[in-house]
């Protein structure tokens, strides 16, 4: 008679980054069911950005991901922008760019951050160190062009906010030039460790045939053999003017997925080459005043899948809808069928191979168990907050 036991992952564990809670149903040794279990850090973004004026959002969308924080904006201009005709009408040719540059940028401290953590969870925190010693050039490249490591301030609705320097680009080139022979490294000390791949081979499987029917996006998808990028089906930037592969393997395992984001450092690399290379003088910002009524949509490739934004405008100076989807809320429901039948032991790597960040994705309702309908809204739930914390402290003394 099989004895079935739940363990929870979370809601604060060592191993992953943001509070969530899975419950693993194990019989043995063996995962036989999994609830995932969010809601813990829901902000209320989409409320709170549709009582801000149009030049006010990117500034806090680049805040729902500090990883992501050039996605959020990018995606929420190119959707203003759809209602104003399109990104490629209104953005002068320069910031097309600067804005592709600073995506790739983004991609390669990602995949950087992702390939450390990774070998910190299965015990190679050599992986982990060298991997964050050499994503910290690109931080300092960002602040060199924006002031700031993360959250860069750069995207604005009909441009970008700052240039890239003409002194700067030497500089760029360098550091570019000087990560390639680091990502060599890493595909060599990853994909030939016999080690490695005895503990990521056939471990957290995603088939092609799943990732289509949980509709996964990014790396996660690319690595079932899914061959999907924003990037290159519905490009924006300067995407179709430069040469560049869609990284695509097929195992689907936790393997697969480290291949796909070593080997699109390669490309990521490539691109920004070619972006210095390429990047004509010109104006930076289409000074845009005034946004008519209508509704757009904006997607772009971040570093973990799709990140899509919608918005519509009544003519007014602030959207009076936004809706937001980041790439997690699709890839972490996943865990759904690649957790499910391995072990324990190789639970956390699976769940931490689709990159998650969850707090990008809370979502959250009140609803009347009879009717479905929703009984209380963001403010109600913020109140709701408030009084708990208040009951929290006095029962403390604090």
């Amino acid at each position: 008679m099989s004895h079935k036991v739940i363990i929870p992952i979370g809601p604060y564990h060592p191993l992953q980054e943001e509070p969530e809670l899975f419950r693993l149903y194990v019989e043995g040794e063996k995962v036989v069911d999994i609830d995932i279990v969010l809601g813990y850090v829901h902000r209320g973004i989409e409320e709170l950005s549709e009582h801000k004026h149009f030049d006010q959002v990117p500034f806090l969308v680049e805040r729902i991901c500090g990883i992501c924080s050039s996605s959020h904006p990018y995606a929420y201009v190119l959707a203003v922008e759809d209602i104003l005709g399109g990104e490629a009408k209104v953005v002068p040719e320069r910031a097309l760019y600067i804005r592709t540059i600073v995506d790739e940028l983004q991609r390669i401290h990602s995949h950087l951050l992702w390939l450390g953590l990774a070998g910190h969870f299965i015990g190679y925190n050599t992986v982990w160190m060298w991997a964050w010693k050499y994503r910290e050039p690109v931080l300092d490249c960002f602040e060199m062009i924006c002031g700031n490591r993360n959250h860069y301030g750069m995207s604005k609705v009909g441009g970008v906010r700052r240039d890239i320097k003409d002194e700067d680009i030497p500089i760029l080139k360098k550091v570019i030039d000087e990560l390639a022979p680091a990502v060599d490294m890493f595909k060599g000390a990853v994909m030939d460790d016999p080690v490695i791949q005895a503990r990521l081979k056939g471990v957290g499987i995603l088939t092609r045939q799943q990732a289509v029917d949980w509709c996964v996006v990014g790396p996660t998808g690319r690595a079932s053999g899914v061959n999907i990028d924003v990037r290159r089906d519905d490009p924006y930037g300067v995407f179709d003017r430069v040469d560049w592969n869609v990284i695509i393997e097929k195992d689907g395992d936790v393997f697969a997925k480290t291949r796909v984001r070593i080997l699109e450092l390669y490309e990521s690399i490539s691109i920004i080459r070619q972006c210095l290379n390429k990047m004509p003088k010109g104006e930076i910002d289409a000074d845009i005043k005034d946004i008519p009524a209508g509704e757009g949509i904006g997607r772009v490739e971040a570093p973990r899948g799709e990140c899509f934004h919608y918005v519509r405008s009544d003519g007014t100076n602030r959207p009076i809808r936004h809706k937001i989807r980041a790439p997690s809320f699709m890839n972490v429901a996943s865990n759904k069928v690649a957790v499910i039948g391995g072990t324990i032991s190789d639970a956390a790597i699976t769940l931490a191979a689709v990159d998650p960040c969850y707090c990008c994705t809370e979502r959250l309702a009140v609803l009347d168990r009879g009717s479905d309908k929703k009984v209380m809204n963001g403010w109600d739930l913020i109140k709701l907050s408030q009084e708990k914390t208040e009951k929290l402290k006095k029962s403390r003394k604090l």
